[in-house]
């Protein structure tokens, strides 16, 4: 029998190219995500199972697992990060609501709801990001969401063993969200932290695909951070 991941958010970006090298792999892949055209592309082109979910409604993520049965992963990159990026002093907790659902209580109700399901050498993958060790101005909100589920990972891990779980910290990768990030500045912005990383390049999303899934693949990590950053950490 194939092996059966759920990828929420993986109608894009990083996801999307995890749902594709699954794919190519014999996966079974079921993509979750909230816009309704970018599921229904996916499906089209990948011939993934897609089901519309909102992280920060736990009815639409219990809905999610009962379209699935048994599985052996599951796989979130999702981010709703936009709002999360303000200055403390004027910070709107409303608009940063968004990064909070997907970031943090997203990933608490796919482990609650999720690891019923897996089967034995099962395990589950969040994704956190550079801003947890390299935080820049605001994006104070994002750091501590990222740093949260390394330690939410940890937990998990005790909690949930002998079924795994880990976190993907990716470095700047070249993905839609960098326009609603930084808007007409995008590329200027990513060629000029290339030119800083050890890497000496951005990532990309086959390259965070890739770190992924050897997390999967490798029965003995759990509760570890996976860093795919260039070497972001370093400078």
């Amino acid at each position: 029998m194939p092996e059966n991941v759920v990828v929420i958010g993986g109608s894009s970006g990083m996801g999307r190219a995890l749902a594709a090298e699954l794919v190519a792999q014999g996966s079974e892949v079921t993509v979750a995500g909230r816009s309704a055209a970018k599921l229904a592309a996916v499906r089209r082109e990948l011939g993934v199972h897609t089901v519309e979910v909102d992280l920060g409604s736990e009815p639409d993520i219990e809905r999610l697992f009962a379209t699935t049965g048994p599985i052996n992963h599951i796989v979130s990159t999702a981010a709703d990060v936009a709002g999360a990026y303000q200055p403390i002093l004027s910070y709107d907790v409303t608009a940063a609501r968004g990064a909070i659902e997907s970031k943090l209580l997203g990933p608490l109700l796919l482990a609650k709801h999720g690891a019923p399901l897996l089967e034995p050498g099962g395990s589950i993958v969040f994704t956190s990001g550079i801003a947890a060790y390299r935080p820049g101005p605001r994006a104070s909100l994002l750091a501590a969401l990222n740093g949260a589920l390394a330690s939410l990972a940890a937990a998990l891990a005790v909690e949930l063993a002998p079924l795994r779980v880990n976190v993907i910290s990716p470095g700047w990768v070249d993905t839609p969200i960098w326009q609603d990030v930084a808007g007409d500045e995008a590329p200027q912005t990513l060629a000029a932290m290339a030119a800083r990383l050890p890497a000496g390049r951005i990532g990309r999303p086959e390259d965070i695909a890739a770190a992924i899934i050897a997390l999967l693949r490798n029965g003995f990590v759990t509760g570890t951070v996976l860093h795919a950053d260039g070497g972001h950490r370093l400078v």
